[in-house]
């Protein structure tokens, strides 16, 4: 009669088998915890806790009890956190829009919406500009409230208008009353106009009087 050998597999390679099974299988737990990880910090990587939703390429605009528009934002990225009920923005670009519908623009690197909408605050690289006499301002934050139409900034700020620049410690602007004022350290540079610039200057001062 003829046997049959049986084959078994050395107790080594059985062991490697069993520890190449072990390291595959942490190997997907951890690529599937890293990913959630992942998906969890892009929408809940906020000071305010965890979102309640976010929006991609938003633009919003918001309007007064007279149905008239005062603030508009435009931004790629919004997230709004109902804990402390703040929006936040990436890079927002937008518009305060005065009592004469004067559109002053505002941008900065992340912006922040509180109290129902009514503050904004601007955090780096924040510009305001004059909608009519093309005055801007520059400055790391800027702050700004719907109801008193106030904007104002406690950092270093630099206001320009064509060559002229000043800088200041403090800037406060009322956009309703087209009014501004910098304070606190303030320096200046207002280059010397040529003849023509003057005789140019003189001649407007002459047919506005």
């Amino acid at each position: 009669m003829a046997k049959t050998a049986g084959f078994q597999s050395p107790w080594w390679r059985r062991l490697g088998l069993l520890a190449l099974l072990l390291i595959l299988g942490g190997g997907l737990t951890y690529l599937d915890q890293r990913g959630e990880d992942q998906q969890e910090s892009a929408t809940s990587n906020t000071a305010g806790g965890e979102p309640d939703y976010y929006l991609e390429d938003a633009s919003m605009t918001r309007f007064d009890a007279q149905g008239r528009a005062y603030q508009r934002l435009d931004t790629p990225r919004l997230v709004h956190t109902p804990a402390d009920d703040v929006i936040r923005t990436e890079t927002p670009h937008g518009y305060l829009i005065d009592d004469q519908q004067r559109q002053w623009q505002v941008t900065s690197d992340t912006g922040q919406l509180s109290r129902g909408g009514e503050q904004l605050t601007l955090e780096g690289n924040a510009r305001l500009v004059q909608p009519e006499q093309a005055w801007s301002l520059e400055t790391q934050t800027l702050h700004y409230d719907n109801r008193e139409a106030h904007a104002w900034s406690d950092t270093s700020s630099v206001l320009r208008q064509h060559d002229q620049r000043m800088r200041g410690d403090r800037f406060d602007a009322w956009i309703d009353e087209d009014r501004m004022r910098l304070t606190d350290n303030v320096q200046g540079y207002l280059p010397q106009q040529s003849q023509s610039q003057q005789s140019q200057s003189q001649q407007s001062e002459d047919q506005g009087s």
